[in-house]
């Protein structure tokens, strides 16, 4: 792939106040298509690297450039915008909120950006919902859906405002084997039709050969990062 990338780390690192060094280093960067899977040990520095490219954690040394532009920097008001309009995040529990339906979950970042309003919102949510097979459980409260199909909502939810790219951290932690290779079917799909970038953390092996790049960690390190396929 050519072009500027999408996301960019350079020399990141995320180290806490009392001195452990959670990614150390770290320079990747992240082209619009790509479908990249993050593995390595517990305790490597995954779900960390995660959160450094999704903007959910600052760098205390380093640079991560989204669409060319530092957020290392930015106020945190301004940082939270770019996430909701930008990025998408699916984790191993769905975090939908239990009160809400199917429908009502998917409409909260659309309302939260205020770039579609009434049947506009309305219609991009349902659209949602239906790509996923969930047209006939919109009205159901997250209790009432399966496993397979609480992680489906939570991936139509991460793709409500059309970011360009998606963060995934143990996706499938939490789901048997067929609902997993579901999920990946779904990324899959994302990157080869819709141009996504999708970076998913996993400790399924055989999933994370599926992606068309895997970068593994050790000990908060890039140890290798490699095209796949």
């Amino acid at each position: 792939m050519s072009g500027p990338p999408l996301l960019e780390a350079r020399a990141a690192t995320r180290q806490l106040a009392e001195g452990v060094v959670l990614v150390r280093d770290v320079s990747l960067a992240i082209q619009p298509g790509e479908f990249i899977a993050v593995t390595g040990p517990s305790g490597s520095g995954k779900s960390s690297l995660l959160y450094l490219l999704g903007l959910l954690d600052r760098p205390s040394r380093g640079e991560v450039m989204l669409e060319g532009r530092d957020t290392a920097r930015l106020p945190a008001a301004e940082l939270a915008g770019l996430r909701l309009a930008k990025l998408g995040f699916v984790f191993q529990f769905h975090f939908l909120l239990p009160e809400f339906t199917a429908l009502d979950n998917v409409l909260i970042p659309i309302r939260r950006l205020g770039r579609l309003h009434g049947a506009a919102a309305r219609d991009r949510a349902m659209g949602l919902l239906a790509a996923f097979g969930l047209a006939d459980a919109w009205q159901k409260l997250p209790e009432q859906l399966s496993g397979g199909m609480r992680q489906r909502c939570a991936i139509a939810r991460a793709l409500a405002n059309d970011p360009a790219l998606i963060l995934a951290d143990e996706p499938t932690g939490n789901l048997d084997s067929a609902n997993a290779a579901g999920v990946f079917d779904i990324f899959e799909r994302l990157t080869r039709e819709e141009g996504r970038s999708i970076v998913v953390v996993t400790h399924d092996a055989s999933l994370a050969r599926r992606a068309t790049r895997q970068i593994r960690l050790m000990d908060g390190v890039v140890v290798s990062d490699q095209a796949q396929g």
